[in-house]
């Protein structure tokens, strides 16, 4: 083929599920040597699209053109051999292997085993990404581990790269380096199919954007010719307004959370312990807890809300109350409310309508039980509310939480938890996977919620959520939070560089409250 014969032509994609119309004759070209972005909310079509390449989904209906061939790709064996690979949002790593034999375990025959752990070290330092061979999982960064399935993908010699999120874990030094990897990659000839709702990286990596909304193709354009809130009113089809500012408030008066030498063992098997943390927060005060996942943010959250007991009482301290020894359904007595990061099975019960998940954890607060039963109507009105409020597109308070796009059962979730009117809000990763306008949704609802006066903690791995947010931001690292810094007197910079386990010099320690 030339050069000038498109890599990949889909036409006329199409896909059905039950009650959803995924693909609607979707058309998408990808370009040899071209970092093409695939952008569009939650519910857009994107996955289903993405699957279809890769061979985990059988489209109704399409035609597409590889390499100037007209193929049908069966399974990911399949789309492997063509040239595709794909480096997945969620890594699928064995903890208890080591990087070669996790490696091993996606490479299909004995042949391309023999040599692997010399090719993963050439590979690996070759594009920029070092890896050990021998290092057991368990024992790597997240950024490390997400080397692992790029280095997975690269020593099969892909003509076709596609990234699913793949910068919603890393540090800010760690997207730098991503991104020159992936420049050199499309320069050495392998194009790259990018998905990001971080727009404002897509605007510095790729030169053409498609953009889906409802299963549809809806425009092309060149990102970098684009603003960020150009791009993201073109997903969502309305106009994106920047979120009111609130006054900072920074202060230890009146402290509605706090944490008072907080030690406990993780309960996972490859998990982090919580170290000597301490923190304030007063209410109508947003503190930002930044960090690389597997730092000992899933243990705080769970010691917050109570799925794991402090050593003493007033280890955890809510409204004055001591509740370190208290489990989650006291703690939400005394005012407080949480949103963990898992949506599915933790958040929500899929298989459970939105008006039952919103009384598994408002029944108190939202008086949702009458002389011992459950009060139905109120409980469908309650979710009847939250789905009014935050916008929530679903059919109503009878559909089953699974039939939700992930940003919308994170807008009901969130919802149900502030229409509870907390004094206390835990969050854990408010935005994860959610595009521009459900997370400008959620973001009004937070700061919304702290200038009424509760107390707010958020934890995430987004910078830049952190920024918006915060009025004071701390760095959880090996289960151990730093001393919290006003967000105005700190840079991006050095938060990256504590969340990278670097101590920065004395002159750039950010000004602690």
């Amino acid at each position: 083929m030339t050069e000038t014969t498109p890599l990949l032509t889909m036409t006329g994609m199409t896909k059905q599920y039950p009650g959803c119309l995924a693909n609607d004759r979707v058309n998408l070209t990808i370009a040899r040597n071209q970092i093409h972005a695939l952008l569009g909310e939650n519910g857009a079509g994107k996955s289903t699209l993405v699957k279809m390449i890769y061979g985990v989904v059988k489209a109704d209906a399409g035609a597409v053109i590889w390499d100037g061939q007209p193929v049908s790709i069966q399974n990911p064996g399949h789309a492997q051999r063509l040239g595709i690979g794909m480096v997945f949002q969620h890594f699928s790593l064995f903890e208890a292997l080591t990087v070669t034999e996790n490696i091993a375990l996606g490479l299909a025959n004995a042949r391309e085993r023999q040599g692997l752990r010399e090719r993963i070290v050439r590979i690996s330092n070759e594009y920029g990404l070092p890896l050990d061979p021998d290092r057991v999982v368990h024992d790597l960064s997240v950024g490390e581990r997400q080397r692992i399935e790029i280095v997975r993908c690269l020593l099969q010699n892909p003509n076709l790269l596609i990234m699913d999120e793949p910068t919603s874990v890393l540090t800010p030094h760690e997207v730098q380096t991503l991104f020159v990897t992936l420049r050199r990659l499309a320069a050495e000839g392998c194009s790259i199919l990018y998905i990001s709702h971080k727009l404002e990286e897509v605007r510095a990596l790729c030169s053409i954007a498609t953009i889906m909304r409802l299963g549809r193709n809806v425009a092309s354009c060149a990102p970098a010719e684009k603003s960020v809130k150009e791009l993201a009113e073109i997903m969502i089809n309305a106009d994106l307004h920047a979120p009111t500012p609130r006054p900072r408030a920074v202060g230890e008066a009146g402290a509605k959370l706090v944490l008072n030498r907080l030690t406990v063992r993780s309960p996972h098997h490859f998990g982090t312990d919580l170290k000597d943390i301490s923190l304030s927060i007063a209410g109508g005060e947003i503190l930002g807890i930044a960090g690389i996942a597997g730092n000992g943010q899933s243990e705080l959250m769970d010691a917050l809300s109570g799925e794991i007991l402090a050593g003493h009482p007033d280890n955890v301290v809510i409204d004055g109350i001591p509740a370190g020894l208290m489990g989650p359904r006291e703690r939400r007595r005394i005012g407080g409310c949480f949103i963990p990061e898992e949506r599915n099975g933790h958040g929500a019960v899929t298989t459970m309508t939105l008006a039952e998940n919103g009384f598994l954890s408002a029944f108190s607060q939202g008086a949702l039980v009458r002389y011992g039963v459950i009060d139905s109507k109120r409980t469908t009105a309650f979710a009847a509310g939250v789905i009014g409020q935050f916008d929530v597109r679903t059919t109503g308070p009878k559909a089953e939480a699974r039939s939700l796009s992930g940003g919308n059962l994170q807008k009901f979730l969130v919802g149900r938890e502030v229409m509870q009117n907390p004094g206390v809000l835990i969050i854990n990763q408010p935005t994860w996977g959610v595009d521009a306008g459900a997370a400008l949704a959620i973001h009004e609802a937070v700061m919304a919620l702290a200038a009424a006066g509760a107390a707010v903690l958020v934890i995430s791995q987004d910078l830049d959520e952190i920024f918006v947010l915060a009025d004071r931001i701390a760095v959880i690292a090996g289960g151990r939070v730093s001393e919290p810094a006003v967000t105005r007197a700190v840079t991006i910079e050095a938060i990256g560089r504590l969340m990278g386990g670097i101590t920065p010099a004395a002159q750039d320690h950010p000004a602690h409250v």
